[in-house]
């Protein structure tokens, strides 16, 4: 599947903004892919897809979830981390895309998860760093990006716990694992 057939399959599924940080998405996560050696036409319609899910109904999400057999852990933390397990799963069964490396890269671009691939870790990246978004820490993560993006990664989920844990609400633990995971491997 091109750029512009994934793009126009994915447009209805979203608002006008988030077609806008779509397009964002994609391009930085090619860039990234470029970059640091990544497989450029998967990592592109992974960052097409990547938010899929984001407008469907929490019943529906909710429901897939359990039905899918996806952690039920998940249904206990913010129904945002939700649109990316749902949205793989729905990329798989409505748009016919069995990839499995673009499945992960929508599938952990919220959580992201120990030992990601080099796709799902441009696409969770890019999804971070993407032009659109202007936030505290964003500028040194997009900087860091262009140097290592391991270290982008660990950032941008430090960044994020402490969001998090400054506005009181729950870490998902996947979060926790990936930095983890990310730290471990930089310091051994």
């Amino acid at each position: 599947m091109n750029r512009s057939k994934a793009l126009e399959l994915v447009k209805p599924h979203l608002t006008e903004h988030r077609y806008v940080h779509t397009i964002g998405v994609t391009d930085t996560a090619v860039e990234l892919a470029g970059k640091y050696g990544a497989d450029i036409e998967k990592t592109e319609i992974a960052a097409i897809f990547h938010d899929y899910a984001k407008f469907r109904p929490k019943d529906e999400m909710r429901s897939i979830i359990i039905e899918q057999s996806m952690p039920e852990d998940l249904l206990e933390y913010s129904s945002e981390l939700w649109h990316a397990p749902v949205g793989a799963y729905l990329v798989k069964c409505e748009m016919g895309i069995t990839d499995e490396e673009i499945l992960g890269a929508i599938k952990y671009h919220t959580s992201g998860r120990p030992n990601m691939t080099l796709i799902e870790k441009c696409v969770f990246i890019a999804d971070y760093i993407e032009p659109g978004r202007a936030f505290p820490g964003v500028e040194e993560v997009r900087q860091m990006a262009q140097q290592d993006l391991d270290k982008a990664i660990a950032l941008s989920l430090r960044n994020t716990v402490q969001f998090l844990m400054k506005k009181n609400q729950p870490v998902y633990p996947a979060t926790f694992y990936t930095y983890n995971s990310i730290v471990k491997t930089h310091n051994s």
